[in-house]
């Protein structure tokens, strides 16, 4: 360990889960380099390790064990900080693997991270019960290292308590990021070249109900995309609900905000939605997702579902299936139900067995590439604005998203990079088109 008057020269950040985390871990990696530390890759030896980790499902919680563990045996002598939904849930889960003293800082102390990770002290005192928060933590990025598109936290915590997640635990109630420190992230990502920008937060839609006075997403949008005509936005997951027609009008007139939304739907039985505590009917479901599609008819729409619920019949998820069928929805997530402690669905009666789940999965799989597939293929012969990314395919193609949504190859050069420009799309592939550049 090194000693108390000397800074450590590598740091190394592990990160689990969602874009909320990525977002955070590019937060800790901005203060790391301005306070002069080098951030390393996370299976180098490093002086410092930080594990950002998730606990939305029981493999992520085993994947932040094991995270910590490869930590220490890297470099049995670092100073290992966990934080994050794992960290926040369950702390003495993490004492019981620690080989050595381990820092942990709760979520609503995220901002206090780098004093901990610049301290030889264990960080105790940065560990409050997440349900008192009453401020958002702020985390400022200067930019995402190798990355075209940013993430843009508005938002953390949540108040829905769905049945079967463990989150509004992990993260607390819903918090809101004040405008302004909204917009200077949104310019400094602009300084530092980033062309593409994604709304994120736990619950977006809830943004602004809780500052002073309240404040509708629709009016930060609508303010983001003025200040940065230049940037193209994303929203990351907004609930059917709060899909109104001032965001459907927005989306389809102008330029900089893209044609794309997701939309949780969990499933498609009022049954096993009712069970999940979900605050919609496959009725509303449906409707919202047909005016999205009026209003906006080219744009892509996905939607997340749990299949293997407590209790799911297999008419249950013949329902959810045939509504999938049914509906334009343009790609979905599926996950099989994990059982979370801590959650009212981990105590529920009829658990459905993992082969059961397995098999359903397999076939909402089957499916999401099917309506992909048709989805990209309506779409050939198009012309679409691509932001050209970084990351090469494995055929050494230049890689980007059309505006709604679609994964594009085409040959282009490193000059390219970073520039918004038009692809006509060529032909489809297995799981994106080919392109050409114009």
């Amino acid at each position: 360990m090194k000693k108390s008057n000397e800074i450590p020269k590598t740091v190394a950040v592990a990160t689990l889960g969602c874009k909320v985390n990525q977002c955070e871990s590019a937060s800790f990696k901005s203060g790391f380099e301005e306070q002069g530390l080098t951030v390393s890759p996370f299976n180098k030896p490093a002086d410092i390790y930080v594990i950002n980790t998730c606990t939305v499902t029981a493999k992520a919680a085993a994947q932040s064990r094991q995270l910590i563990r490869r930590a220490q045996r890297t470099n049995p002598q670092a100073k290992v900080v966990v934080t994050g939904c794992y960290a926040q849930i369950d702390p003495q889960k993490i004492r019981e693997i620690e080989t050595s003293p381990i820092s942990i800082v709760g979520n609503g102390n995220k901002h206090q991270l780098l004093d901990v990770v610049l301290s030889d002290k264990n960080a105790e005192k940065y560990f409050d019960d997440i349900a008192l928060q009453k401020e958002i933590s702020l985390l400022p990025v200067k930019r995402f290292p190798g990355r075209t598109r940013a993430f843009l936290k508005i938002q953390d915590g949540c108040n829905n308590f769905c049945s079967y997640c463990i989150v509004p635990y992990a993260r607390g109630r819903s918090r809101s990021l004040a405008l302004d420190k909204v917009l200077d992230q949104a310019l400094d990502y602009a300084d530092e070249g980033h062309r593409e920008i994604v709304i994120t937060g736990i619950h977006v839609g809830h943004y602004g109900l809780d500052l002073e006075p309240p404040l509708h997403l629709f009016h930060l949008l609508r303010k983001l995309s003025a200040l940065t005509p230049e940037v193209r936005y994303r929203l990351s997951s907004l609930e059917p609900s709060e899909i109104n027609r001032d965001i459907l009008e927005f989306m389809a007139e102008e330029n900089n905000f893209m044609g794309h939304l997701h939309i949780p739907l969990q499933s498609g039985s009022d049954t096993i939605l009712k069970k999940m505590n979900r605050r919609y009917s496959v009725k509303q479901f449906t409707e919202k997702v047909i005016r999205c599609k009026e209003m906006v008819p080219e744009a892509a729409i996905g939607v997340d579902v749990v299949v293997g619920f407590p209790g799911e019949t297999e008419e249950d998820f013949l329902k959810t299936y045939e509504l999938l069928v049914n509906l334009p929805i343009t790609y979905f997530h599926v996950f099989p139900y994990s059982k979370r402690p801590g959650t009212p669905a981990a105590k529920m009666e009829n658990q459905v067995p993992a082969k059961i789940k397995n098999e359903r999965v397999a076939v909402l799989r089957k499916l999401d590439h099917k309506k992909r597939s048709a989805f990209y293929g309506s779409r050939i012969g198009k012309v679409h604005q691509v932001l050209v990314e970084s990351e090469k395919s494995a055929a050494g193609l230049a890689k980007g998203f059309t505006d709604n949504y679609i994964p594009v190859h085409f040959e282009a050069k490193p000059e390219h990079i970073n520039r918004v420009l038009p692809v006509k799309l060529e032909r489809l592939e297995e799981r994106f088109v080919i392109g050409t550049l114009l």
